[in-house]
Order: structure tokens, then sequence, then C-alpha cells
């Protein structure tokens, strides 16, 4: 039998999203980026004038938000804060700087946890994060971790942000960034980007993203 639940974690630009949607897509599941949710958030606190080191507001934010959840293409789902469609907003350079330092806070983690959770119960799906395998759904049947070099990570997210109509981009600004998050990430208290246990590692370096794909994809259907 097919997992019914299958976690794809990683570093910042590993391929989770890419691969994971196109997965999902092939088995006939839904899709879920966790990092979606952690920007929505994101971009809700500067929206409402909350900085990083506001943990009190934050705090509050947390508990009063109200969370939905939409499928805008091919099982690709996306969170609607207090009823409102936020998508286009989530890759602004604001909520970019701001999104690690925030999500790091254990209030805001144990509120996305519980909301992906829930989300978890409405059927198969395939949920990328940084902590998926370990915390948000350890019963998960397949777990997935993806690693790539720095470097091969920065040249994915250079190539996909100088694609942007009029965005002005930098690879070294990019590499300085990731190293950055993955630093957050790793060191973190809470829920730190780790494989578990039982997590299969794929190294993403030279595999496309079919190839990557498809390894997982004969991992689900045995």
């Amino acid at each position: 039998m097919k997992p019914r639940l299958i976690t794809i974690d990683g570093p910042v630009a590993a391929g989770k999203s890419s691969v994971g949607s196109i997965l999902a897509q092939r088995l006939g599941y839904s899709f879920f980026d966790t990092g979606i949710m952690y920007r929505a958030f994101t971009w809700k606190a500067l929206e409402s004038h909350i900085t990083p080191k506001d943990e009190p507001k934050l705090c509050h934010l947390a508990k009063t938000i109200k969370f939905d959840f939409v499928s805008h293409r091919d099982g690709y789902l996306f969170p609607l804060i207090n009823g409102e469609d936020i998508s286009a907003k989530l890759f602004d350079p604001k909520v970019e700087r701001q999104v690690s330092l925030i999500s790091q806070l254990a209030v805001i983690r144990q509120t996305m946890v519980t909301e992906q959770r829930k989300l978890a119960k409405r059927g198969a799906i395939v949920m990328a994060g940084r902590d998926i395998g370990t915390v948000v759904l350890p019963e998960a049947e397949l777990k997935i971790f993806l690693v790539a070099t720095i470097e091969k990570r920065a040249q994915r997210r250079y190539k996909e942000q100088s694609a942007q109509k009029g965005k002005s981009v930098n690879y070294n600004d990019i590499l300085a960034d990731l190293a950055k998050r993955d630093y957050t990430d790793i060191h973190r208290t809470i829920s730190p980007l780790k494989p578990a246990a039982d997590a299969i590692t794929v190294d993403t370096d030279k595999l496309s993203l079919e190839q990557v794909v498809d390894r997982i994809y004969a991992l689900a259907v045995g």
C-alpha cells in the first residue's frame, strides 16, 4: 500500500516544494509546503506592525489568527488568513528577511504544528518543511530529507529569482542569506533542522528535478 503521509524536509532551497508538488500530482495526493504558512504568518505580523522582537504581540496574533486551506492548482494547498488569500504577497523581500526570526518562536511553531496536523487528517498528503518528519508528522510512513550544497542551493535560488521580472538579484547576497538561515534553522532550540531517525536522505546536487521525483516515487509505490 502507498503511504498516506509523506514528509519532505531539508534546508532552504533544497527543492522541497518543487519535488513535493510534482510527487503529489503523480500520486494523486494534496501537497502543502509548511514554509508558506510561516510566510503567511510573518506577512500578517508585519502588516500588523508587529516586529520579530515583540513576542507578546506575536503570541497574541498566533492565538487569534484563523487559518483555512484552499487548493490553488493540482492539489497545491495555500493558507488563507482570516479568510484572506495573500499568496501573491508571500515572497515579499520584507517577509523573506523576517520569516526565520519569527518562525523560531515556540508559541508560533506550536500554533503552526497544530494546524498542520489538522490538515494531515484530511487525507493523503505530501507535506514539506524543516521539521515535518521529526515533529509535525513523526508517524508518517515515508520520510525524505533532501540535501544539497549551499552553493548549489544558492544557484537555484538565484536562477529562480532572476526569472522574476523587474527583480534585481545578487548571487553573493543569496549565498549569505542561505548561510544565515541555515544557521538559524539548525541551531534553534525549538524543532531544529535535522533528519528524522528513519528518514531517507536524498542528495539532489547531481540529480535533475525529475530524477529526484522518480527516486521518491519509486519508494512510495514500492
